[in-house]
């Protein structure tokens, strides 16, 4: 649907400031399509306008110099972040034809310490060892630098969910709320990424919102964890 035709004052994308009468629904696969949830200009979703607004309002990242590695980059923040004067900014990936490095996150073909700043999004509910992954996240990131590390957390589970025999597309899409999921993380996701080095604040930063706010920006996905996975190295 073309913008011009969700011309409005009702919701506003903060990436791009541009406001519609509303978003475009969506949902994966055979999911219930979420009601105002795809931006129709950036493309992005509930999560990627709630990072955004912590990035801006809660961190340096828009000024600060920084060595940042983003991997599987978010097509709603690629062209911004790569024309940002602050960053020293790398993408990289196995397949994504946005990575400027192919690589495969269970070994990044970098040397440790070599970045400030990590994202890497919604990529650990895939890969085939997740812990092997955040070590090698931790090793290439400097000391004092951060880590944002999103994934899919059931609230409901204490513990992460992982099992083997699980191979279906279907199967998986029951399990692990998606036919390319491998495991679906718990409560205890926290404990997954401090157990390899880092020390993990969980930002409940939606909660600083009013509810005429979130219903706004769209910031809040149904059923899922909003909050952020802010991972520190000292």
């Amino acid at each position: 649907m073309a913008p011009v035709l969700l011309k409005g004052d009702k919701v506003e994308d903060p990436i791009n400031g541009k406001t519609y009468s509303r978003f475009l629904p969506y949902g994966y696969g055979g999911t219930v399509k979420r009601k105002n949830a795809l931006s129709p200009q950036t493309l992005s979703l509930e999560r990627h306008r709630l990072l955004w607004l912590f990035l801006k309002n809660k961190t340096d990242f828009f000024s600060a110099k920084r060595k940042m590695l983003h991997v599987a980059p978010e097509q709603c923040f690629y062209k911004i972040f790569k024309n940002m004067d602050n960053l020293d900014y790398t993408t990289g990936d196995l397949n994504s034809p946005l990575a400027d490095v192919k690589m495969d996150l269970h070994e990044i073909p970098f040397d440790d310490n070599s970045f400030d700043v990590i994202f890497c999004n919604h990529v650990l509910e895939h890969v085939r060892d997740d812990i092997q992954c955040m070590k090698e996240i931790y090793r290439v990131m400097r000391p004092g630098g951060f880590a944002i590390l999103q994934s899919p957390v059931d609230i409901t589970r204490e513990k992460t969910f992982q099992d083997d025999s699980i191979v279906s597309e279907d199967e998986r899409e029951k399990h692990y709320w998606q036919k390319d999921h491998v495991r679906l993380f718990g409560l205890d996701y926290k404990d997954r990424l401090e157990s390899v080095g880092f020390q993990v604040r969980v930002e409940n930063y939606i909660q600083e919102f009013s509810e005429d706010e979130i219903n706004r920006y769209c910031i809040s996905s149904p059923k899922k964890d909003d909050s952020i996975y802010y991972c520190l190295k000292n």
